[in-house]
């Protein structure tokens, strides 16, 4: 039954083995032999139907069917129909000897099938001159369509490599980009391989990555076929597929009656055109040497053993095969001499070719092999059997679960030695309980094997929202009081505001895909929660210091600078893929709130310029200080103040401006959080990249750090002096105190000065330098109160009693000296980028009197006293303080009536 692959071979075989009483198949992998076996005992039941491979036994005692490998098929069995899938392979170089000899030798009693490709015609009829020959077509076609990206594959493809790492590569590239992909190679399990299989065929995964495995039989759901290299390591040397090999993998693709194509990605070049014809009309070059091993062996001596291996043919069509790994295993254990000396007769010769037989699952070292397999054939030749104790603590060392994908292979290879031991008739004592000891931990290990490769290379979540996205299934996303969003039960990211932010992912393309497919589900999401922004109160929107725009504790907008320094505008932080009604929304409320905020916080500023009845140059003025937000350095309008009279300043007044010695400003716009929004639209309108932040609220002054924006202390509310900066209206205190020194002659800085500023003398001097005084420093002795101490009671008669010494000389205690500044109106203020108080010119700052105060006169004499450093301390008397009329433009002059000083 000859003809390419998805013909039906293997059904049709299946089905007439069923239709005779006894009947074996041998199928080329452990993998579809499991796959045939389940079909059978699903048919049949499991009691009339065997499965024996080289790790795996099963044999109920009524067997009338048989699933084997085709090395594990049973010689000499007399059956009614017998069969042998993948013929071909008797080309092959490391089994070809089996097939051949199974084509050469078995036989059932009443049928044989040998299933293949129609390349063995030619050579199975010189072989086999009765055999009738029935070729089946191809029930769909096959079609090239060229190379692509990994990226860029379609659904339902399987790309096959020629290595574990390449394998692995492609597969993690594949969970990045398309949610992930099932892994099927020849040294899985059955019970892995089924378990990553079943992932693919119900739809978990979209994709396949596999070894030549595929090309064996194994029947998928594949549409198309990609090779990832056009090389493979054939155990001996790196070789290109032959166009047989790559038509049987390609095959795969189209199952039944759908059409199937196939191509290359990655670093695969194109494929020649002729081999593209010969895949896609199924016309190979025929088989015309099968590789063949002599069978009939002789076990007098292990030398004789090897010359029978050895022997050559004279037909054609044969050729004798390279040296298997059993032979050479053969060979390695002949140069033992205690194997030698075990191995002196015919049944002992057998015993040690049925142990070199045993196949390298490990893989390590034909020399780690030879050391097994010479442990096993002495046990075995001296005992009967494998010590139970040596057998027990091998398999114990491998049932460990833990580990990567790796360690879980590397220990899943190893157990099938063990599998392999148990399985042989005799070799180990209580068979029965070692072959389910052996199989369960396999099963273990290929459990855990499957789940580890799944984790890896399977992105759950991604490939359940594509799969629903592709079969157009509603999604469905759910929000919670988190900001949690979670798709059809799988956990994607969170929402902040009205922008999604992705669960964190592996790469850009992971990013990208799992955004494709929680966005649509999102868009309900964006709307619900655009209305509810929408209608939510003043109270839980807020602004930063940065100019952010905040919903609760989510970023939601920005404000940028408008044509108007008040008036700023708003960029709301809405995904492109919420829609521009829900973006309109937000940016339409955020709006709103930051016009209304404006409004409110700048109230007294906006009704003084929206006065209809100031007129002229009090006009002029009020947009003035509206340009300055409220705050203005004397200084700089200090011509504009000339100018104005006092029905003018009296108007002003009326909105609550102050015309301070050093800055004219509105009280109202000092506190808290009118500053901080100041800040803001004065940083916008500054177009500054950093916006400085508002000083803490109620310092009287903070430090004048050098690196800030020219202006911004006066933004702030305070003006720079030396290494502080002072708020404004605790200056205009400072400045009013000032008003009757002598500041010609000198004077000293007193309790009140130093109590509203909160500094130490040495810290007020440096101020008022800052303020244009100069400040010179003098010591003087420190005035202390006489005290006269009382005698305690009974001291004074033992004083008394004593008699009178003669008086020691008088030492005068060195006196106690004080620091003290005597400042003077001096020049220019210092450390100044540009004049910040309004002074006349070469006279001290000049402000208004606040009004309701009268004039203060000079001191005694019309001049102020001036301390000299050395003179005795004098007594002064305390005079009756004078009583302070309340400031009406000193918004803390109510606060500051009551104010008492140490």
């Amino acid at each position: 039954m000859l003809g390419p692959t998805n013909t039906g071979k293997t059904h049709y075989a299946i089905e007439r083995m069923l239709a005779h009483q006894t009947g074996v198949i041998g199928l080329p992998l452990r993998l579809l032999a499991r796959e045939v076996y389940d079909k059978i005992v699903a048919l049949r039941g499991p009691s009339v139907v065997a499965l024996v491979t080289g790790e795996e036994r099963i044999v109920p005692p009524r067997v009338k069917y048989w699933v084997c490998t085709v090395e594990a098929m049973p010689e000499g069995m007399m059956v009614d129909f017998l069969a042998v899938d993948e013929i071909q392979l008797c080309s092959d170089p490391e089994r070809g000897h089996v097939f051949t000899d199974r084509l050469l030798h078995a036989r059932g009693r009443l049928e044989t099938i040998f299933m293949g490709a129609d390349t063995m015609r030619p050579a199975i009829a010189a072989l086999v001159p009765k055999a009738q020959f029935h070729k089946r077509e191809r029930m769909s076609t096959l079609t090239y369509s060229g190379s692509k990206k990994i990226s860029r594959m379609p659904g339902r493809a399987a790309i096959v490599g020629f290595s574990v790492d390449n394998v692995y590569a492609i597969a993690e590239l594949l969970r990045r980009t398309k949610g992930g992909a099932a892994v099927v190679m020849g040294a899985l399990s059955p019970r892995t391989r089924n378990a990553q299989v079943a992932m693919y065929q119900n739809g978990d995964v979209d994709y396949l990555v596999a070894t030549d495995a595929i090309g064996m039989g194994l029947n998928l759901d594949i549409d198309h076929v990609a090779f990832s290299s056009l090389t493979k390591f054939d155990g001996r040397r790196m070789r290109y597929l032959e166009p047989q090999e790559l038509g049987q993998i390609a095959g795969r693709a189209g199952r039944h009656m759908s059409h199937g194509t196939f191509g290359v990605t990655g670093e695969a070049p194109e494929l020649d055109d002729e081999v593209v014809k010969a895949i896609e009309e199924h016309q190979f070059r025929p088989v015309n040497k099968l590789h063949w091993r002599n069978s009939r062996l002789e076990f007098g001596s292990v030398p004789r053993l090897i010359r029978t291996l050895e022997q050559r043919t004279d037909d054609i069509w044969l050729s004798r095969m390279r040296e298997a790994d059993d032979l050479l295993a053969l060979k390695a254990l002949s140069a033992d001499a205690e194997v030698m000396a075990r191995a002196s007769d015919g049944p002992s010769v057998k015993l040690l070719w049925d142990v070199c037989r045993v196949p390298d699952f490990r893989g390590i070292s034909s020399g780690e092999h030879a050391n097994l397999l010479r442990d096993l054939f002495n046990f075995l030749h001296q005992h009967g059997h494998v010590p139970r104790d040596w057998f027990a603590r091998q398999v114990k060392r491998i049932d460990r679960t833990d580990g990567d994908i790796d360690t879980l292979s590397k220990r899943l290879a190893y157990i099938r030695t063990w599998t392999y031991v148990a399985q042989r008739n005799g070799w180990v004592q209580d068979e029965s309980h070692w072959r389910e000891q052996t199989r369960a931990v396999e099963d273990r290990l290929s459990d855990a094997l499957h789940d580890a490769l799944t984790q890896r290379f399977v992105d759950r979540r991604t490939s359940v929202l594509l799969r629903r996205l592709k079969q157009k299934e509603g999604l469905v996303a759910e929000v919670n009081d988190n900001g949690e969003v979670t798709v059809g039960g799988e956990f994607v990211g969170r929402l902040e505001g009205f922008r999604f932010r992705m669960d964190k992912t592996g790469s850009p393309d992971e990013a990208k895909t799992l955004r494709q497919a929680s966005v649509q589900a999102l868009v309900p999401q964006f709307n619900l929660r655009a209305d509810r922004f929408y209608n939510s109160p003043d109270t839980e929107i807020d602004f930063t210091e940065q100019g952010g725009l905040m919903w609760g504790d989510q970023a939601v907008g920005k404000l940028v600078a408008g044509a108007d320094p008040l008036k700023p505008q708003v960029v709301a932080f809405v995904d492109e893929e919420a829609g521009d009604d829900v973006a309109t929304k937000v940016q339409r409320r955020l709006q709103h709130f930051i016009d209304r905020k404006v409004a409110a916080l700048f109230e007294p500023m906006l009704n003084m310029q929206r006065d209809e009845t100031l007129t002229g140059l009090a006009r002029g003025f009020s947009f003035r200080l509206g340009e300055g937000f409220g705050i203005v350095p004397r200084g700089d309008v200090a011509e504009e103040v000339k100018t104005l009279d006092q029905e003018a300043r009296g108007a002003l007044r009326k909105h609550g401006v102050r015309f301070g010695q050093f800055t004219v400003f509105m009280p109202l716009l000092l506190k808290p959080a009118p500053t901080r929004l100041r800040l803001v639209l004065w940083s916008l309108a500054q177009k500054l990249d950093e916006f400085p932040e508002a000083p803490p609220p109620g310092l009287v002054t903070v430090p004048a750090l050098k690196d800030m924006a020219p202006g911004y202390f006066a933004m702030a509310g305070y003006r720079a002096a030396g290494e502080r900066a002072i708020r404004i209206d605790m200056l205009e205190r400072l400045a009013d105190m000032l008003r009757d020194k002598d500041s010609r002659g000198g004077f000293e800085a007193n309790a009140d000065m130093l109590s509203i500023t909160g500094m130490t003398l040495e810290q007020f001097a440096d101020l008022m330098q800052g303020l244009g005084y100069k400040a010179e420093k003098g010591e003087r002795a420190k005035v202390k109160a006489t005290e006269t101490a009382a005698p305690a009671e009974g001291e004074a008669s033992e004083v008394a009693a004593e008699p009178v010494a003669e008086a020691a000389p008088e030492v005068a205690e060195p006196a106690e000296m004080e620091v003290f500044y005597t400042f003077t109106w001096g020049a220019r203020p210092q450390r100044q980028a540009r004049p910040q108080g309004g002074r006349r010119e070469g006279g001290k700052p000049q402000g208004e009197r606040p009004q309701g105060e009268r004039p203060r006169g000079k001191g005694k004499g019309g001049k102020g006293r001036k301390p000299e450093g050395n003179t005795k301390p004098q007594k002064f008397e305390a005079k009756p303080k004078r009583e302070k009329t309340i400031d009406p433009d000193n918004p803390f002059a109510a606060a500051l009536s009551g104010f008492k000083t140490k």
